[in-house]
């Protein structure tokens, strides 16, 4: 069984304290480490917004965001009493002067412990709010920042804001999360790679045929049109979570786990992947946008009546065969698939190895061995070996999986990404998060594709909503004697 070390009593003000994220994600995942004994009773957690509110309204919205993120089985009104303790509110218009910072700046001892303020709010804000904190005398030594995805909406946005940040806290107290750093078995890849002599001698073009890193989300826009139109999927899912992906993936071996050799050997990824022009754009990429159609069932619109916008040209789906120009994977495609509506949600990699040199069982042993590793809904490692399959008649080979599933090997509830993220800020590792230089090299290159879209100027192709995308993302990987993978329970 997990045991769950006490982090140090710290402080935290949350800016957006009443927002959707701060309601789903934050307060609970707080509560959670709190019922868990890892955070003690001498810890703040202030919420910040521009609503006016008591301390007592603000605890019971948290109280009704934590119980309906906690099972039953976890909940005890006496803890949440005691959590309820650790609860403050402070009202304030960020865009307000100096002179009334000062309620808030009250609330907080600024000595010696972690004061994090963890910005829930638009990317808009965030130099702004730093900027404020700065002239409030708020930043110290032991400060921390927490910064949302997307820090920016391009390169030049994203260096405008880590400017701004970078001018108030050092990078060293900067923490720029990206919640899928967080899945326990996105952590597990490094493990996997990295303490298996099975894994990393075969982990390069010499025995990979390719990689296959699938987002898929069976929802729609859910409130988000106004953002989501200017953003797309290519902003909002390939230039950070998915490429964070591709790098724990491909990259080299670091010299240690301390946070910046991670994060150099990460860097190094995404430096080396081939940049895109318009030829490549057409024949390397695919563009889609869901119509009307059924998911699990239900009939929902197209993506144009759910934003009620009928001439919008933003995807909601993306495909793109992404290729590292390096010594270890050159040669190897990995393809990258994020999409809106689509028929399942799943979060997964697939690790496709080459086929034996020889098959002496001939068609029967063309199926490759597999290494799955699944992020959502059910956290899972599988790795599809050949069996022969039992009974007489012939020799008859099936792939079937050795299956480390989280849910079924670890019977305790273990910490969701936040939770372990949150905790981390607490005791300063920036391993999980994401650097400056990282950021804006992922910005590079997805500006690159985005430029090359537009001198293309082609309209996303149309899929159905509950289907695999649009049939050309399929035809992207026929071309190279390829399929997408569609997944398999056992």
């Amino acid at each position: 069984m997990a045991q769950f070390i006490p982090v140090e009593p710290f402080e935290l003000v949350i800016f957006g304290g009443t927002g959707d994220l701060t309601r789903r994600k934050l307060l609970p995942a707080l509560f959670h480490r709190y019922l868990d004994d890892q955070i003690t009773d001498d810890s703040r957690i202030i919420g910040c917004a521009r609503s006016e509110m008591s301390r007592e309204a603000y605890a019971e919205m948290a109280r009704e965001a934590c119980i309906a993120a906690t099972s039953d089985s976890d909940w005890t009104d006496d803890a949440w009493d005691s959590f309820a303790k650790l609860l403050d509110y402070q009202q304030l218009d960020i865009s307000a002067p100096k002179k009334e910072w000062k309620p808030l700046r009250s609330k907080l001892s600024l000595d010696d412990r972690a004061c994090i303020y963890y910005l829930a709010t638009a990317p808009a804000l965030y130099v702004q709010i730093c900027a404020s904190l700065k002239k409030a005398e708020m930043v110290t030594s032991a400060s921390r920042v927490v910064l949302e995805k997307p820090i920016g909406r391009d390169f030049d946005s994203a260096a405008k804001i880590n400017d701004g940040v970078c001018a108030v806290f050092d990078e060293s107290q900067i923490f720029r999360i990206d919640h899928y750093l967080g899945k326990e078995t996105v952590q597990n890849l490094m493990v996997l790679r990295f303490s298996n002599t099975l894994f990393e001698p075969v982990w390069s073009r010499h025995h990979i045929d390719h990689v296959q890193i699938t987002v898929a989300e069976n929802l729609g826009l859910e409130g988000r049109a106004g953002y989501y139109d200017k953003s797309g999927a290519l902003r909002d899912m390939v230039q950070n979570h998915i490429l964070q992906l591709l790098c724990l993936i491909a990259m080299e071996p670091p010299n240690s786990m301390d946070a910046d050799e991670i994060r150099t050997e990460k860097i190094k990824v995404l430096r080396a992947l081939v940049r895109f022009d318009e030829e490549r754009a057409r024949t390397h990429t695919v563009r889609g946008q869901y119509a009307e159609g059924l998911v699990n069932g239900t009939p929902v619109p197209g993506y144009l009546d759910d934003l009620g916008e009928p001439n919008s040209s933003t995807e909601t789906f993306v495909a793109i065969k992404a290729e590292i120009d390096n010594w270890r994977w050159a040669g190897i495609p990995f393809y990258l698939r994020t999409g809106k509506r689509m028929k399942r949600r799943t979060s997964e990699i697939v690790i496709q190895f080459k086929n034996v040199a020889h098959s002496i069982f001939g068609s029967n042993g063309e199926d490759a061995n597999k290494l799955v590793i699944k992020l959502q809904p059910d956290e899972a490692v599988r790795l599809f070996l050949h069996i022969k399959e039992p009974g007489p008649g012939g020799l008859r080979i099936k792939s079937l999986p050795l299956n480390l599933s989280y849910a079924e090997n670890f019977t305790v509830r273990y910490p969701d990404a936040y939770e372990r993220l949150l905790m981390d800020v607490v005791r300063g590792n920036l391993a999980l998060f994401m650097r400056r230089d990282e950021v804006e090299a992922a910005w590079r290159w997805v500006d690159d594709l985005i430029a090359a879209w537009e001198g293309v100027d082609k309209k996303p192709d149309d899929y159905t909503a509950g289907s695999d995308g649009p049939v050309s993302s399929a035809m992207l990987l026929d071309r190279d004697g390829r399929s997408w993978w569609q997944g398999q329970s056992k």
